[in-house]
């Protein structure tokens, strides 16, 4: 079987035939991704879902993720592509040497690519027999953000639970610190020309596309192919690369430090051409390693000083003031809880969950509103408080609870509109088993300890990096 390099089709009806046309192209899709995002980008991933539509449908969503990519120095990237003309057996490996576009080649790992091809279910086959969109629509975006990477292209098929296993320890092996993995899957295909329309255009402009499609993300950020595979038996939902996700995920699990899941953007192309008669979805998504979402120490100083100013602000004068530090990574949007002690006991805890909003905003927001909970018994001397930050990873869905880890989770548990939030130190500072913290957690919510024997619950897990004033010997005032 021979290798040579591969001309992709798709330079002058998918993007740009002109270099100049196509990086103008790309840069604005970047532009674009910055002004919605922000430009703060998440280093230490270790893969994406990303789409493959034409760039000037999903290219500002795909940006977000390359713009991770670029950040992350990655010189490997190896892509979880699939034939969408037809059903493939395990994983086919093309035996190419390079992608050429209107940008320049792009060079395949050919040694990596050797060396899976002789593990089962991996095989090579001839470029041709696979060639598609969904691996060929990446190379333009990685020869412009990530140009001195090398790409294993891979098209994943049928696998079973066994072949998908064997292959997932194998990617995990290639997971280096300088290689990153990228799914790739567009996500609901919506409209006649699709056979799926479960409500009317009008449901689908409203909420319906997103509800579905914020359900598959959130079903992946489980790290579990079977959450994901239910999901969409259970939906029908139409996302294209699920077996590229599936794969993903399977390789995530295996990661020796816990991994969570990212949001970074998301749109269709109904939104884009205002005709939701026919909409396809798209969603970029980064997983990380729960430390990726740590501060490093400047940085919890200065989220600290901002806090302690509104807090000051509101006391002294009851002004809901902020000074917000300048830092991009302090304007990332997270989830974050802010507690006030005395004499070390907590007088207040406020926090923002489950969606994430700008750090420093809702740090600054959260310790005025510390210092008005009751709950706690009042402030005897408001002189004397010290001001404690947890900072969240996102949530990630929990369907077996003996995976729950007490001490080391925190925990949010929703029931119609019941809900309920405890943070990994409940469990700590009271000593709680995983049993008794989840009983408390329901408590929590008003919602009785049987509600975990039923099947109409949602239970997230998260992890907190917690640090306070006292950590840096500061005075509080």
């Amino acid at each position: 079987m021979s290798a040579a390099s591969h001309v992709s089709s798709l330079a002058g009806s998918w993007y740009p035939g002109d270099p100049a046309a196509l990086r103008d192209l790309l840069a604005s899709v970047r532009e674009r991704s910055e002004k919605r995002t922000g430009r703060f980008v998440r280093p230490g991933a270790l893969g994406f879902i990303v789409p493959h539509a034409a760039p000037m449908y999903s290219g500002t969503v795909a940006a977000s993720v390359y713009r991770h990519i670029r950040a992350s120095g990655a010189a490997r990237i190896i892509v979880l592509g699939f034939s969408h003309r037809r059903a493939l057996p395990g994983i086919a490996v093309p035996a190419i040497e390079a992608y050429q576009t209107p940008l320049g080649e792009v060079r395949v790992d050919r040694e990596t690519a050797t060396r899976l091809s002789a593990i089962h279910p991996f095989h090579a086959v001839n470029e041709s027999a696979v060639s598609d969109h969904s691996v060929e629509i990446q190379v333009p975006f990685l020869q412009v953000y990530a140009p001195e990477t090398s790409i294993v292209p891979l098209y994943v098929g049928r696998l079973s639970v066994e072949e998908r296993t064997t292959a997932a320890e194998a990617l995990r092996n290639q997971l280096d610190g300088r290689t990153v993995l990228v799914a790739s899957s567009d996500l609901t295909h919506y409209g006649h020309a699709f056979g799926y329309e479960p409500f009317d255009a009008a449901r689908a402009e409203n909420g319906g596309l997103r509800t579905l499609d914020l359900g598959a993300l959130a079903a992946s950020g489980s790290l579990s192919p079977p959450v994901l595979s239910d999901y969409i038996a259970r939906t029908a939902t139409t996302v294209c690369g699920a077996g590229p996700i599936e794969l993903l995920l399977e390789v995530m699990r295996r990661v020796p430090e816990e991994v969570f899941m990212e949001m970074f953007d998301y749109e269709t192309s109904g939104a884009i051409t205002g005709n939701y008669q026919h909409s396809v979805s798209y969603g970029a998504v980064g997983f990380f390693p729960h430390s990726a979402f740590h501060l490093e120490r400047d940085q919890q100083v200065a989220l600290l000083a901002s806090a302690r100013y509104s807090l000051d602000q509101f006391r002294r004068h009851r002004a809901r003031e902020s000074r917000e530090p300048a830092d991009d990574a302090l304007r990332q949007k997270g989830r974050v809880f802010v507690s006030l002690y005395e004499n070390k006991q907590v007088r207040g805890c406020v926090g923002c969950f489950p969606a994430p909003h700008p750090l420093a905003a809702s740090t600054a927001r959260l310790a005025a509103s510390a210092f008005e909970d009751r709950r706690f018994g009042a402030i005897e001397n408001s002189g004397n408080l010290e001001v404690e930050i947890q900072i969240l990873t996102p949530p990630k869905s929990l369907a077996d609870l003996t995976k729950l880890k007490g001490g080391v989770h925190g925990a949010w548990l929703n029931s119609g509109n019941s809900e309920g939030l405890l943070l990994p130190i409940v469990a700590e500072r009271y000593g709680l088993s995983r049993t008794q913290f989840l009983s408390e957690l329901a408590r929590k919510a008003g919602l009785p300890d049987s509600i975990y024997t039923g099947s109409d619950w949602q239970l997230s897990v998260f992890r907190v990096q917690r640090f306070a004033e006292s950590d840096f010997n500061s005075t509080t005032s």
